[in-house]
């Protein structure tokens, strides 16, 4: 997925499901219904199982014959483990339908029936031989089981698999569910053609590991905030001591070049004012409050001080459009909570349209009871840190090509 003009309004070059009539039609349908597990297979998160609710259900009360697949865990190809097993899945979907969702083994070769109106889950899909090697055989295969192909799995987009990429090349017909095209109006609705300010929020420990999405934030956004170590590592870069803080020495260029485009664009990446210090990151840590010009020499940066938090916040408060991808601090400790929890009363509590994703991100919104004030929270973990690097996802790009074909 790209930031390039010539692919802009893509929420409209994407079929979706509402556009399709399935009444009588085989629906094969690629879910995310990877969970968590605990050690005797129960499962102890069921977010993912939900969210793939109103596509079946949709599908279902149009009459469709409904198959649905997707993978559980890293399992090995061509072996099906008892911790692979989509058995718990079956079980939790059906409870959440109302009625029993019958689990097939074996089912590439068709050797199975479902009628309209009915539900079936297919095993584990990352046990096929060539699923992650996205295999054409495999996908034509799968493609002759349905009349419509539906992807509803945002998660697993920046994969080109035999489930994600390859059937949406085959079948009959191929759409983006509910779920997914959602996602796809939500992240259109942030970079093609925003509502300005834009205003991108990017935390996390390691510059590295963001550094692409920095790179390209910094040709589209007006204002970049950086949190975490991410935020000492530019502090840094600005002539900043950090003490003993998380950085990473070895990347101050590359934030220097990230500052640099931001200023060259009338843009810029606001720095932490004031910080909130410790000697150790731990719950019984004592955190001290100082001017980024008091930080001493053994002292450890774990969150924005007040002065730069109550900044931050008029920045989103300014905001009409605010992606979020990473806390600002160790906010999982009270004393260290402190500007992630602004920033997220600020989200909150804005007019602009917000876009929020990513594992830490989600745990703030949890933490901060916030979920219901913000925009749009995106399921997509790799997908989405991988959108906002810019590059094209393999699900949407095969879903895209179909649509203009």
């Amino acid at each position: 997925m790209s930031f390039c003009p010539e692919n802009n309004d893509m929420s409209l070059q994407v079929k979706k499901l509402v556009d399709i009539n399935v009444r009588g039609k085989r629906v094969f349908i690629r879910a995310d219904l990877n969970v968590p597990q605990d050690e005797a297979g129960n499962i102890t998160e069921d977010t993912r199982i939900r969210a793939s609710v109103p596509t079946i259900r949709h599908c279902l009360d149009q009459g469709a014959a409904v198959m649905v697949t997707s993978h559980l865990g890293r399992p090995v190809e061509g072996n099906l483990g008892p911790e692979d097993t989509l058995a718990p899945v079956a079980v939790r979907l059906g409870q959440l339908l109302g009625r029993s969702v019958r689990l097939i083994a074996d089912w590439l070769d068709g050797g199975f029936t479902v009628e309209p109106g009915q539900v079936v889950l297919l095993e584990n899909c990352r046990c096929n031989i060539g699923e992650k090697k996205n295999d054409e055989t495999l996908s034509k295969k799968m493609a002759a089981l349905c009349d419509v192909y539906v992807n509803d799995a945002f998660g697993t987009a920046h994969r080109a698999e035999a489930t994600t990429h390859g059937i949406a090349r085959f079948a009959p017909d191929a759409c983006a569910g509910l779920l997914m095209s959602a996602e796809i109006d939500a992240l259109s609705r942030a970079f093609d053609n925003p509502k300005r300010p834009l205003v991108a929020i990017v935390g996390g420990a390691k510059v590295s590991s963001k550094l692409t999405i920095l790179k390209s934030l910094a040709e589209k956004v007006d204002q970049l905030i950086v949190g975490g170590g991410i935020a000492n590592t530019f502090l840094l870069a600005s002539g900043k001591r950090i003490g003993e803080s998380l950085a990473e020495p070895d990347l101050v260029k590359e934030a220097h070049a990230v500052m640099d485009l931001m200023r060259a664009r009338g843009a810029e990446v606001p720095l932490p004012v004031d910080v909130v210090v410790a000697d150790e990151v731990s719950a019984l840590a004592r955190a001290n409050k100082v001017s980024i010009d008091e930080v001493g020499p053994h002292d450890r940066i774990l969150d924005i001080g007040p002065k730069s938090a109550a900044h931050l916040a008029q920045i989103v408060a300014n905001a009409n459009v605010v992606v979020w991808n990473g806390p600002v601090g160790v906010f999982e400790h009270p004393q260290f909570a402190g500007g992630t929890k602004m920033l997220a009363s600020a989200i909150a509590h804005s007019q602009a349209f917000s876009v929020a994703g990513g594992g830490d991100t989600l745990a703030a919104i949890a933490k901060f009871d916030i979920a219901n004030d913000v925009g749009y929270i995106s399921t997509g973990g790799g997908a989405f840190l991988e959108f906002l690097e810019g590059k094209t996802l393999p699900a949407i790009a095969a879903l895209k090509a179909r649509y203009r074909g």
